[in-house]
C-alpha cells in the first residue's frame, strides 16, 4: 500500500462482514469480505471480524490512523456497545470500541450501519452528486432496505443520533396494526422490517409456495434454498403473480414508512440502499414509489425531496465508516 494515510473501514450487516482501506477522499484503496458463519458462535463471529481487521491493518503495512465500523443493529456511540441487534443478537452488548482499541492499539469509532451509510452518500455519493449539480443537500435520510430495513438521517453534514445513538430506526417503525401483522424478529409485529426487508420477501415466498395458491408460479420449481428476495424480483420482472403479490406488498409497506420519514424529518433527498433496493430499481419502481409518497404527504414543501438509488451501493457502509473516523481525526 503506497499511500501513508489510510483508515481501516468496516460494514458488518446481516449477511456479510466487509473491510476495506480508505483515503481521505472516500476512496476504497482495497476490500475484501466474507460471510458471517451460518448458527456460529459468539466466538467465531467475533474471530472472523477480528481476523479481517487484522488482515487489514497488514493490508496497509501495519499502520492505520484508525477503525471506523459500521454494525447493523443499534449502537450506543460513545462506547460502541451493540445493543440488541435484531439480526446479531449473539452481539448484544460487546463494547467492540473498547475491545478493538486494546487489540489493535489504535483509535476506534463505531455506529449503526444504515447512521454511516447515510453520512457516506452524503459526503461522497448521492449528496455529493446532487451538490456537484449545483442542488446542495442540507438533509437526507438514508434507508437500507436488505436483510433488514435500517435508516439514517444526516443533517448539514452531521449524523442525527438522538438521544442514546438509536434514532432513524425505520425498520422498526410500524406500519401494520392489523390482528394478522407479521412478528418482527425484534419481537414487535407490523414492523416495516417484517414486511418489506429481504428476509420477510424470502419468508413470504415460501410460505406462499407452500400454501398452493399459485400453482403456476416460476418460483414452485426453485429449490427451497436458492428462493430469496433476488429470485423473487427476476420472477416479477416476468409479472408472476407470487412474485408481483409480494413485491406490491413490500412496496406499499415502504411507501408508508417513508410517508413518515417525510413527515418527521422533512428530508430534501431521501436514498434508497441495499440488495431489496436493486430489485425495486431493477423493475424502475422508484418513480411510482415516489408518486405514492407525495400523493399522501400533508403539503406542497414535503413533497420537495428527491428520492433516489445509492449511488455508493455496497460500499456506502464502508464510505461512512471510513468518514466517521476521518470527522474524529480532523
Amino acid at each position: 500500500m503506497t499511500e501513508s494515510q489510510v483508515v481501516v473501514a468496516m460494514d458488518w450487516g446481516g449477511t456479510w462482514i466487509r473491510i476495506g482501506l480508505v483515503n481521505k477522499q472516500g476512496r476504497i484503496l482495497w476490500q475484501t469480505r466474507r460471510a458471517n458463519p451460518q448458527d456460529g458462535t459468539k466466538e467465531e463471529y467475533l474471530g472472523i471480524a477480528e481476523g479481517l481487521l487484522a488482515e487489514a491493518i497488514n493490508q496497509a503495512g501495519g499502520s492505520v490512523l484508525g477503525i471506523g465500523a459500521a454494525l447493523a443493529g443499534p449502537v450506543e456511540p460513545i462506547t460502541g456497545t451493540f445493543y440488541q441487534p435484531p439480526n446479531l443478537m449473539l452481539l448484544d452488548r460487546v463494547p467492540f470500541k473498547d475491545l478493538w482499541e486494546k487489540d489493535f492499539d489504535v483509535p476506534v469509532w463505531v455506529g449503526n450501519d444504515a447512521n454511516l451509510a447515510a453520512l457516506g452518500e452524503h459526503y461522497f455519493g448521492a449528496g455529493k452528486e446532487s451538490a456537484d449539480n449545483g442542488r446542495p443537500i442540507r438533509s437526507l435520510f438514508y434507508v437500507t432496505v436488505s436483510t433488514g430495513v435500517g435508516g439514517g438521517f444526516v443533517q448539514q453534514g452531521t449524523v442525527f443520533l438522538g438521544a442514546n445513538g438509536l434514532t432513524a430506526e425505520i425498520g422498526h417503525t410500524i406500519v401494520d396494526t392489523t390482528d394478522a401483522a407479521l412478528e418482527c424478529q425484534c419481537g414487535s409485529k407490523g414492523c416495516l422490517e417484517s414486511l418489506a426487508s429481504g428476509t420477510a420477501i424470502r419468508r413470504l415466498a415460501k410460505q406462499k409456495i407452500t400454501s398452493g395458491i399459485f400453482p403456476d408460479s416460476v418460483l414452485t420449481n426453485v429449490e427451497s434454498h436458492l428462493i430469496d428476495s433476488e429470485a423473487v424480483f427476476d420472477a416479477a420482472g416476468i409479472n408472476d403473480p407470487l412474485a408481483v403479490s409480494i413485491v406490491d406488498g413490500a412496496v406499499s409497506a415502504l411507501v408508508v414508512g417513508l410517508i413518515n420519514v417525510t413527515h418527521l424529518f422533512n428530508p430534501d433527498m431521501i436514498v434508497l440502499g441495499g440488495g431489496v433496493t436493486q430489485g425495486l430499481v431493477k423493475l424502475d419502481l422508484l418513480p411510482e414509489i415516489r408518486r405514492q409518497v407525495t400523493s399522501r404527504v400533508m403539503s406542497e414543501l414535503h413533497r420537495d425531496f428527491q428520492l433516489t438509488s445509492a449511488r455508493l451501493g455496497d460500499s456506502a457502509g464502508l464510505a461512512g465508516a471510513a468518514a466517521l473516523v476521518w470527522d474524529q481525526l480532523v
